[in-house]
């Protein structure tokens, strides 16, 4: 049965591939079941069929019943490490190097020797041919066949895995280059399609997403195809009976950027959509456990393995944008306004030339992994926790993961007695750990400040909402310097990337640039291109599975003042249009000239097929009480050794408060109370943190 269609025996699973873990979330008799294995970098698609195959056994069905929808992080990690294609960009003679000359914009501005990133397609492989459109869509130079048999020529002696077609103004005429895609099919290789992929506006952009989704083209798709089918031998199922597939084994989506799924197949034919796949679900999951707790405004924060990702969500929901960068590239599709940075329980820390102590953004990740994991001697932020006693001597996933403490305290004497040489004094082991954690913090706070106070919004007003294997060991302390006074803990925090991808609802994002002046009386042309859309929208839906009345059509638009440079996205698409807008621009900026003529450039649409909703648990809290803790222990905070209470996340029921300070341990995660600080359980099991200083 189509996904979302309607309830049956099937299986929704939410699988989230990390950097050192790899989460699986399940739901099965109305409630989410969750469980990590180690990843494997070289192939993630070895540790996500072990864990698929587990869930099969445990819920007693098959593969072909599960419904999977998997975040990955195949296009992020291949863009960073420039690890694509060899790709070719088509576009129009005079324009090969719109890609090395890009915007006036320097991300360095008082730096005269900064290096901007290489194009991800060669100089050689830029190829233009002799045609032209105006910015009205009028032809001014045909394409010729001649010119196509030429460049299907250069093509095939290029020898190359993917091709990117991004022809000036082909959103207002795209024949030329639908007809430059008939040819290329020959070669047998992926295609990459402008004004199929974002038919707007602004070549650099659109070219720079265009030439993304190429370079990607290739590795996702099989990768994905991979992952989907199944092994080449028979196996046993959980019947014991042998059976040998053919095609694909089990249902499968994977998350978007935008917040939302998207088909394996949109997923390998347009790559560039999933670059923030893993991100997006973590902050899904964490609005939906803010609004059942009742948390109208959140900053979310996701310290996993590798990196920390934060997000400001409001009362508007989740934020997204057109004018990302990744890996120092463009990206104009529809992206959740994510920051991220190299700081994560794998960062390894050193000494540099100077004698500072850094933290990252190197990571140990999953092989060989910190010190503590017994492969590697290498100090990270997870060995100076474990070091300070945060940890609790509980280990990691509920005591199956034993770390290796006598490795850890080898690894960080190492780095204490380089400390001690650059200070010219002696630096005690506990006192690099520590300084591991500050430096690790100090990286955080930074980001976090960055999509709040720097963008004109008073975190003050703004809970934090920490996840990920370490967020919660750093969550109060950051609240306190960005002087935030709740930190909600969800449960199964350091799951919720995977608990996200898997409630997430399915979304197709379309855009069309229109350039209509408000109030001009063209205002048809504008709904005439939302029918179009939502047309195309609904089509796609159905067919996936999803009923009229399962579907819902968000209409958006892109407007700025004329002769603005850059838009504002608003929800408001009939009555006052300069109304709205003149609001969001004071709102963003500070100022609103209301005197000035509003264009809306682009029109957006975001169409949602809403898949069931899983049940959530909410107790009434009739009265609260001071639970005993399981046990007491030692751990150092803020530099000096303290008595802690440690709790078990299982027997914490809601109404309960914890004595402080306290280590809460749990199958995925470890929160860490310290003193000043208070700590209940609510009606969802969601830990409350009231922080004070």
């Amino acid at each position: 049965m189509p996904s979302g269609a309607a309830k049956s025996a099937r299986v929704r699973v939410g699988v989230d591939s990390g950097g050192t873990f790899t989460d699986f979330v399940f739901a099965a008799h109305g409630k989410l079941h969750v469980f990590k294995l180690p990843s494997t970098p070289a192939d993630p698609s070895l540790a996500i069929r072990k864990g698929l195959e587990r869930i099969a056994d445990l819920t007693a069905t098959d593969l072909t019943r599960l419904d999977v929808v998997h975040g990955t992080t195949v296009g992020t990690n291949a863009l960073l490490q420039r690890g694509g294609a060899r790709v070719a960009l088509v576009t129009t003679k005079g324009f090969e190097d719109v890609l090395v000359i890009g915007r006036q914009a320097r991300p360095e501005l008082y730096n005269l020797n900064a290096v901007n990133p290489p194009p991800l397609v060669a100089d050689g492989l830029r190829i233009g041919v002799a045609e032209r459109v105006t910015c009205s869509g009028e032809v001014i130079q045909p394409l010729s066949d001649s010119e196509l048999s030429r460049l299907v020529t250069m093509l095939k002696k290029s020898r190359v895995e993917a091709v990117g077609v991004s022809l000036l103004f082909s959103f207002l005429h795209p024949e030329h280059e639908e007809r430059i895609a008939r040819r290329l099919e020959e070669l047998g290789v992926p295609l990459s399609i402008s004004h199929r992929i974002l038919p707007e506006y602004r070549e650099f952009e659109r070219t720079s997403t265009v030439a993304i989704n190429a370079y990607l083209q290739p590795l996702m798709g099989t990768y994905l195809n991979r992952l989907a089918q199944p092994p080449q031998a028979a196996r046993k199922t959980s019947r014991n009976q042998t059976t040998k597939n053919e095609g694909p084994q089990f249902s499968l989506r994977v998350m978007q950027s935008s917040g939302g799924s998207i088909s394996a197949q949109v997923a390998a034919s347009e790559p560039v959509r999933t670059i923030l796949s893993g991100p997006s679900g973590g902050v899904v999951g964490a609005l939906r456990a803010a609004r059942a707790a009742g948390f109208a405004n959140i900053i979310t924060f996701d310290m996993g393995g590798t990196s920390t990702d934060v997000a400001l969500c409001d009362s508007g929901g989740i934020r997204t944008t057109n004018e990302a960068s990744i890996a120092g590239l463009p990206v104009a599709v529809s992206v959740m306004d994510i920051h991220t940075v190299g700081a994560g329980g794998g960062s390894i820390a050193r000494v540099d030339s100077g004698g500072s102590l850094r933290v990252g953004p190197e990571s140990a990740g999953a092989d060989p992994g910190p010190a503590c994991y017994g492969r590697s001697f290498l100090p990270t932020v997870t060995d100076a926790h474990l070091l300070l006693g945060h940890f609790a001597g509980a280990g990691l996933l509920g005591g199956e993961f034993v770390l290796d403490q006598s490795r850890s305290e080898q690894a960080l004497a190492e780095l204490a007695l380089n400390m001690s040489r650059a200070a010219k004094r002696t630096i005690r082991i506990t006192e690099a750990a520590q300084g591991i954690v500050s430096v690790a913090a100090t990286n955080m706070e930074r980001a976090l400040r960055h999509i709040s106070v720097e963008r004109g919004r008073d975190p003050r007003g703004f809970a934090l909402l920490p996840f990920g294997g370490a967020g919660g060991l750093h969550a109060v302390e950051l609240a306190r310097a960005l002087r935030i006074s709740r930190v909600l803990v969800p449960a199964a925090p350091g799951a919720l990337s995977a608990i996200g991808v898997v409630v997430a609802d399915v979304i197709r994002d379309q855009s069309r640039t229109v350039m209509l002046e408000v109030g001009d009386a063209k205002e048809v042309a504008l709904e005439q291109a939302f029918k179009e859309m939502e047309s195309a929208a609904r089509s796609a839906l159905l067919s996936e599975g999803f009923p009229e009345a399962r579907q819902r059509h968000e209409r958006l638009l892109a407007v700025r003042y004329k002769g603005q440079s850059f838009e504002l996205e608003i929800k408001s698409t009939k009555g006052n249009i300069a109304a709205s807008f003149h609001r969001a621009h004071q709102t963003r900026y500070g100022y609103a000239q209301q005197g000035s003529p509003v264009e809306i450039v682009s029109a957006r649409l975001r169409s949602i097929g809403v898949m069931y909703r899983i049940p959530e648990r909410r107790m009434r809290v009739t009265r609260k009480r001071v639970v005993a803790p399981s046990r007491y222990a030692k751990a150092n905070l803020g530099g000096k050794e303290v008595r802690v209470a440690i709790y078990r996340r299982e027997d914490l029921g809601a109404g309960m408060r914890l004595r402080v300070p306290c280590i809460m341990t749990e199958y995925s995660a470890t929160t860490l109370v310290p003193e000043g600080a208070s700590a209940e359980v609510d009606g969802s099991l969601n830990l409350i943190i009231q922080v004070s200083d």
